[in-house]
């Protein structure tokens, strides 16, 4: 009984994911998950961090039959409010759990999987901890902000024997799919060198904000976790975290997860990586934000195919082999192809 219902869970967590929220892999799903599910057969969730994206994931899984949310965790407490009354609407109740402590969450022994929707720089830190208390765990993207805590999530994974899945729904896409597949199949012949364009344009820098006080009701401290310490500012958390190091990687880490992702599937290296790493760029003089605006990378992976990108041209992927190319437009669901002439 206890092995039917681990597979169940790997496969509504990936099913359920897939339908909003995260990469769609393969599954099998058991037919109890479209029609009314014992209560020894649904996953137990809790939400750590219920921003814009945490609660968008929130209302999938809500929406998920074999699914029972009762947990949400964040240090805004308005936030944590709010996906909590979004939770006891659904079910009709007031019994939601909620905690600004991801540790409170964690230590509950009914609860069988949770999601990361944390700013970039908790990710690993709390995958890593909710794999070594026994959850199974859906993490937005980035999975981390470096190669070593990645392989630390995956090394807790493995250890702990848990299912991870992060939030990489672009590859998904027709095209991405599509594009795999000629690529793996040989239709572009030998592939040799793959270029990535990660513009950077979307956020302008802003000048250095002045400290203001922490507003009732938010966990700063606890917001800031294992970052250093820095004067609070409202642009520095939330939304705009993203392009202070601190916290994530700007570009490369926000779109550029998707981007590099499908990267790996066209070269079917989803469980391997690169073997040579280097790059150079330029971060803003002054202002708030500090993450590259202007960059170029390389990559090598072990079968010889090179990998280079740069924060130039229109954003995507092109493919090229020994008999054309293929080029992914990322968000934008078009694919442009060349045979060799």
């Amino acid at each position: 009984m206890r092995r039917n219902r681990l597979l169940s869970r790997r496969g509504l967590l990936k099913g359920a994911a897939a339908a909003g929220a995260a990469v769609a892999l393969p599954s099998i799903v058991p037919s109890s998950v479209f029609g009314a599910t014992a209560p020894s057969n649904l996953i137990v969730m809790g939400c750590i961090g219920v921003g814009g994206r945490g609660t968008g994931n929130m209302r999938t899984f809500l929406n998920s039959p074999g699914v029972r949310v009762v947990a949400a965790c964040d240090v805004d407490r308005g936030r944590r409010d709010r996906a909590v009354g979004i939770v006891n609407a659904k079910y009709k109740n007031r019994d939601c759990f909620s905690c600004n402590d991801f540790h409170e969450l964690l230590a509950r022994g009914d609860i069988d999987a949770v999601t990361v929707c944390t700013p970039d720089h908790w990710h690993a830190l709390i995958s890593i901890a909710a794999a070594k208390a026994g959850k199974d765990i859906y993490c937005e993207k980035p999975v981390a902000n470096s190669v070593v805590e990645g392989r630390a999530v995956c090394d807790a994974v493995t250890r702990y024997g848990r299912v991870l899945q992060t939030g990489s729904q672009e590859r998904s896409g027709h095209n991405a799919r599509f594009a795999g597949e000629l690529i793996r199949n040989g239709r572009i012949g030998k592939l040799h060198t793959a270029r990535v364009n990660l513009p950077v344009g979307h956020r302008k820098q802003i000048p250095p904000q002045a400290p203001v006080p922490v507003p009732p009701g938010f966990d700063y401290d606890r917001w800031l976790g294992p970052a250093p310490w820095a004067a609070y500012t409202p642009r520095r958390c939330h939304g705009s975290f993203r392009y202070i190091l601190d916290y994530s990687g700007g570009e490369m880490t926000d779109r550029g997860a998707h981007v590099l992702d499908i990267v790996q599937l066209g070269l079917g290296t989803d469980y391997t990586g690169p073997v040579e790493i280097s790059g150079r760029g330029s971060q803003p003089p002054d202002g708030l934000f500090n993450t590259f605006v202007e960059y170029n990378f390389q990559c090598r992976y072990a079968n010889g195919v090179q990998l280079i990108g740069q924060s130039a041209g229109q954003r995507g992927i092109k493919f090229e082999g020994s008999d054309g190319w293929i080029f992914i437009h990322i968000h934008g669901g078009r694919l442009e192809a060349e045979p060799q002439s």
